[in-house]
């Protein structure tokens, strides 16, 4: 089948040779599951402690407070690396920052498994937070500029199941360590965990420098118009040629972007979808957090099960209920968009926590698989809707001048989220005991709210359209002024 020439002549051309689906096949797919590897590297590294929590809190001797910090110190790290990394990732490109956060990976993932005491593990998560925090944005920036408008929110939501095998696979992990190393080191079986994280960031790295390249749409906003010819020629095999000199039209001169570019998602453009990528994001994070992160304390101290029930139970309930629940999501969201699929699933959040603080620890065994029935219906309606739709909305909102910004932002805000429940839940939890579901349900209760008051789809809208905007208007007044003075 030959393939119809595509002519470059602006960086409106390059985007909307991938956007419109022009451009397909090649090194595309391998590009996409590259970015949703750096996505399970992420993932990994932030729930492969969870297990570990409770051995880690015996072994140092930490207060609830304590413990709270260890398990946040990677999301203080998250949310700086986030900051820096959304500008980053517009400033200087999408390639070399995916490149450059592995080292973190590799380095943290080893120095937090050979960790010493509470206060060295405290500070390689908070180096692997800062890692995460660079990878994110530059994750989902690929996964939507590698994708063409039809698939692109499905291609954008695929970190969410792929979120799930990650923690599945940190608690996989451990399943044959259980039986290998003797019993009396199992309280040491988070560092097997945790360590184990640097294996898939060295195949990861090494597999992105032989078919990672720049996004062509990032490339021809910044002027490099052949540049982004060379990628789509290599990405997608496409029959691309570079326009003669004196046809091409070059995007206007931009200041680069710096940390004062997160002034621009407040403008009123944008104001009301950044407000809303990020109340869901933070939200979802939090209710995440609180109980899909502490299924493990949840399954050991609430249902009372021994310490291989810690890590069975939580695998189980990520690969039926998260994984499957990630999938559905990616199908559903460009037939019903990603605010439907955020209030649908927060709705449900919030109705699954309550009737778990209404019923407590369980009394009986039939009560106890009702109650793991609910923690189920959790984590599924969470991974189908609000776990990815707030950082599919912060990536998806923005058009490509602004993306990695945007990404960045709904990434710090969710980590904003993240620490304060990984900080609070063990204190809440060990006041409260089970009533501690009744407080995590006024996350889903805020969202619920914010999403009836804005109603904000980035799926239902062209924004990669919005770059070109002044461009168009441009041209309408020339052509009007045009015809005003043949007349």
């Amino acid at each position: 089948m030959t393939k119809t020439k595509i002519i470059i002549r602006s960086a409106r051309d390059v985007i909307e040779a991938v956007n419109s689906g022009a451009v397909k096949g090649g090194n595309e797919r391998a590009i996409i599951l590259i970015a949703l590897g750096g996505i399970f590297i992420d993932a990994y590294d932030f729930t492969a402690i969870a297990f570990g929590l409770k051995d880690i809190s015996a072994t140092y001797n930490l207060t609830p407070l304590g413990e709270g910090i260890v398990a946040a110190s990677i999301m203080f790290g998250a949310i700086l690396g986030a900051v820096f990394g959304g500008y980053l990732v517009d400033r200087i490109g999408r390639y070399k920052m995916f490149m450059a956060d592995m080292v973190l990976f590799v380095g943290a993932a080893i120095a937090c498994a050979l960790a010493w005491n509470a206060e060295s593990l405290t500070f390689f998560r908070f180096l692997m937070g800062v890692g995460i925090g660079l990878d994110f944005p530059v994750a989902l920036a690929f996964l939507a500029e590698y994708s063409a408008r039809k698939g692109k929110g499905g291609r954008v939501t695929l970190w969410q199941p792929m979120w799930y095998i990650a923690t599945a696979a940190s608690f996989a992990v451990l399943i044959p360590l259980y039986f290998l190393v003797p019993e009396s080191a199992h309280a040491d079986l988070w560092r097997w965990a945790v360590g184990f994280g640097a294996i898939p960031a060295i195949v990861v790295l090494l597999v992105r420098r032989k078919y990672m390249d720049e996004s062509a749409s990032w490339a021809a906003n910044q002027g490099d118009l052949a540049g982004a010819v060379r990628i789509l020629k290599n990405a997608y095999n496409a029959d691309a040629e570079l326009a003669p000199e004196h046809e091409l039209v070059y995007p206007p001169v931009q200041p680069k972007a710096s940390l004062a570019s997160y002034k621009k998602l407040f403008t009123p453009k944008y104001r009301g979808r950044t407000i809303l990528a990020g109340i869901v994001g933070a939200c979802q994070s939090m209710q995440y957090y609180a109980v899909g992160f502490y299924l493990p304390f949840i399954v050991g101290v609430f249902l009372s099960l021994d310490r291989l029930n810690t890590i069975t139970m939580p695998l189980l309930f990520n690969v039926v209920f998260g994984v499957t629940g990630g999938f559905l999501g990616v199908k559903l969201v460009q037939k019903m968009g990603s605010w439907a699929l955020s209030l649908i699933g927060f709705l449900m959040t919030f109705a699954a926590l309550i009737c778990l603080g209404f019923i407590g620890q369980p009394t009986s065994d039939s009560m106890g698989i009702f109650v793991g029935l609910l923690l189920g219906a959790f984590v599924f309606f969470h991974s189908a809707g609000p776990g990815a739709q707030g950082m599919t909305m912060a990536t998806m909102s923005y058009p490509t001048s602004l993306r990695g910004t945007g990404a960045g932002f709904g990434q710090a805000i969710l980590r904003v989220g993240s620490t304060i429940s990984l900080l609070v839940f063990p204190i809440l939890s060990k006041a409260f005991g089970t009533g501690v579901f009744w407080i995590v349900a006024i996350a889903p209760a805020v969202a619920i709210v914010a999403l009836l008051a804005i109603r904000w789809d980035p799926t239902k809208v062209d924004v990669d359209a919005e770059d070109y905007e002044a461009d168009d208007a441009a041209t309408e007044t020339a052509s009007i002024s045009s015809t005003t003075k043949g007349h």
